[in-house]
């Protein structure tokens, strides 16, 4: 899941560069509106044609059913689900494997606090894996590090569209009996060797959020390939009534976490552009990448080879012993260029919010938590050196499928022109 972060332009400023040349710098189009969207005619004519129809629960309509099947035949996965948020796709993921209170699941130090809530609501305990430090991304040996008797599931996320080394990850769960949940939020259409994301684990996740690559403002998708479990994600979507089925009853505890048909009708429209979305967005990240090539104290993004990474946001690692003051002050320096960014992503890893660090649970019980092992819940620094060196490191640029060539050359200006700076000392 994405981090809530406020990615919208404040507008770009007269576009003094350091050099004492000035120049007019585009306003990058955003993400938060239509500048940085493909909403337009084709999404228009789809909720014109919902609001026609007089129908807009899924259980009687037809535009969340077919975005569904679109899905699934696009991902080329059995079976699709459509919910109501990116939370919601991870919820239904971990009631369908259903684990027993005190079970845990491990997960990333780095990621939305939609993404571990619903674990705790399910009444399993959240154990926190540490990540790599260039890519932010749990692997097989971090996970490793965390298996116990108690494990029931992995959930990886596919941070910023870069996909998990997904091989040794499932070896490492089929070997253990694990299900492994695939959160890809910010990474539509992204590959993990020749598999598209969502189709490598037990059940994939997708987010719907206003700055997705697939928007209808909030909403999910859930894909499946296994029978049974693709039952229960479609009951506890709604309220665990299996429609269509003789002698329906409400077969156990669940939620109503369905997706309206003006939801539906936006996302069947916004599916149609997705490869497309996907396509933009790669190819303007790797003439960016060429741009940045070769400048002391930055890392590039880095992709596993034969992998696809779909970028929804452009991730930069600054070196601070090359450029002083790290990925604050070039994230400064961006800003003072109209360029708005990250430094650091979500700041602090997840467990140290105080929902986990305080047990702030259902009213004093620490429920939960309460039935934890002390190794579950021990978040001691020393155990996520990757977590800690990445998070410090990273800087997160907006990106969106909108982006020029004239967009990108702006960004890599800029980002030269700030690093160029920062190592001279703040001179021109």
């Amino acid at each position: 899941m994405a981090s809530d972060q406020n990615w919208s332009n404040t507008g770009a400023p007269s576009g003094e560069h350091s050099r004492g040349d000035t120049l007019t710098a585009p306003t990058l189009p955003s993400d938060q509106n239509a500048s940085g969207r493909t909403l337009g005619d084709a999404e228009i004519a789809a909720l014109a044609e919902a609001i026609a129809s007089g129908t807009l629960t899924p259980t009687k309509g037809t535009f969340v059913k077919r975005l569904e099947q679109r899905f699934a035949e696009r991902l080329g996965s059995k079976h699709a689900y459509a919910c109501s948020s990116g939370t919601a796709a991870i919820h239904a993921a971990i009631a369908a494997v259903n684990p027993e209170p005190g079970d845990e699941i491990i997960t990333t130090s780095v990621t939305d606090m939609g993404a571990l809530t619903p674990i705790v609501f399910q009444g399993a305990i959240p154990v926190f894996a540490d990540v790599d430090h260039v890519t932010l991304n749990v692997t097989a040996e971090t996970i490793a590090a965390r298996i116990s008797e108690r494990t029931r599931a992995v959930i990886v996320t596919h941070l910023f569209g870069n996909p998990c080394d997904m091989g040794p990850i499932m070896e490492l769960a089929h070997a253990r009996g694990i299900t492994v949940i695939e959160d890809c939020a910010q990474a539509y259409l992204a590959r993990s060797g020749p598999a598209l994301v969502g189709t490598i684990g037990h059940i994939g996740c997708f987010s719907l959020q206003q700055g997705k690559h697939v928007t209808t403002g909030e909403g999910g998708l859930i894909t499946c390939n296994d029978a049974d479990l693709a039952r229960r994600l479609r009951m506890f979507i709604n309220k665990a009534w299996p429609y269509g089925e003789s002698s329906p009853d409400h077969e156990f505890l669940a939620l109503n976490y369905r997706m309206s048909e003006l939801q539906g009708a936006v996302g069947l429209a916004q599916l149609g552009k997705l490869d497309n979305v996907a396509r933009t967005r790669v190819a303007n990240a790797q003439e960016l990448n060429d741009l940045l090539d070769g400048i002391d104290g930055l890392a590039l993004p880095r992709v596993h080879p034969g992998d696809v990474h779909t970028y929804w946001k452009y991730c930069l690692r600054v070196d601070e012993t090359v450029i002083p003051g790290g990925s604050d002050a070039l994230g400064a320096a961006l800003a003072e260029q109209g360029i708005a960014s990250a430094p650091r992503y979500i700041r602090k890893p997840a467990f140290q919010c105080r929902v986990f660090s305080e047990q702030n649970t259902f009213g004093t019980s620490n429920w939960p938590f309460n039935l934890a092992r002390s190794e579950a819940i021990d978040y001691a620094p020393e155990s996520y050196p990757g977590t800690f060196r990445g998070l410090a490191e990273v800087l997160v640029l907006p990106w969106n499928e909108s982006y020029t060539r004239e967009h990108v050359s702006f960004i890599a200006d800029a980002v030269r022109n700030a690093v160029a700076r920062l190592t001279n000392g703040g001179a021109a």
